[in-house]
């Protein structure tokens, strides 16, 4: 039987999502670790990979299930039990033997938390700490990145991919008290790439923004931090 696990995570405490050689301190190595101790030896397969420090609220992956697993509830208290206290499984529901958590995502949405705030020890692993002088200006120039364009000039170098263009359907900012959050939807994102949007928008003017999206120039850009962006929603 194959299902979804609907996963949320503190990316602060792991080297990024996917498995990896060198390292069991991932999300999916801890999961993939303690689905053997279930008897499950099925690879976890994700929406998509989150970096190191990078957080998820609804993080997607599909599992197969031995015969003798059936039921859900019982497998998801026990999975938030053995895991570590920094991953929870929301959710966990069986899907057509034939989906696939990444290949058959058809959007998916990120969000940019900053914090109108000095910072501070408690909360400094959830938020970016930064002072917005014009917010109605951020939330202006995020509208630029709407649409398809071909984002090589918003990606960390050394990425390998077969495109490096996007279709980012929904771009916008608000505010939430102290918070200014920042929503990016598209059919994917490159490497880095919210980072560098969200860097762009905080050291760039909207002309250079707008020079470096049709790559004319490329401007020195330092990448938002991990801490502030979360994986939010994976769509079908």
């Amino acid at each position: 039987m194959r299902c979804a696990l609907n996963i949320a995570y503190n990316g602060t405490h792991f080297l990024g999502s996917q498995t990896q050689a060198q390292t069991s301190n991932t999300v999916l190595g801890n999961l993939e670790s303690v689905l053997m101790q279930l008897g499950i030896n099925s690879k976890a397969i994700a929406s998509g990979r989150t970096d190191k420090g990078v957080h998820a609220t609804a993080q997607i992956c599909h599992i197969d299930l031995p015969l003798f697993w059936t039921d859900l509830k019982k497998l998801q208290k026990v999975l938030n039990q053995m895991l570590p206290k920094y991953i929870k499984i929301n959710s966990i529901k069986e899907v057509a033997d034939n989906f696939h958590a990444r290949y058959d995502a058809k959007k998916r949405v990120y969000r940019y938390l900053l914090k109108n705030q000095t910072s501070n020890p408690f909360e400094n692993d959830f938020f970016t700490f930064f002072k917005v002088d014009n917010f109605s200006k951020l939330q202006k120039n995020i509208k630029l990145f709407e649409g398809k364009h071909d984002f090589k000039q918003f990606m960390k170098t050394g990425s390998e991919v077969n495109s490096t263009r996007r279709i980012i359907y929904k771009a916008y900012a608000y505010q939430h008290k102290d918070l200014f959050i920042l929503n990016f939807e598209a059919n994917g994102f490159l490497r880095s790439q919210i980072r560098l949007m969200v860097g762009a928008l905080l050291q760039l003017e909207a002309s250079q923004i707008q020079e470096q999206l049709e790559n004319v120039k490329r401007y020195k850009i330092k990448p938002a931090p991990s801490n502030g962006l979360y994986l939010a929603k994976i769509k079908y």
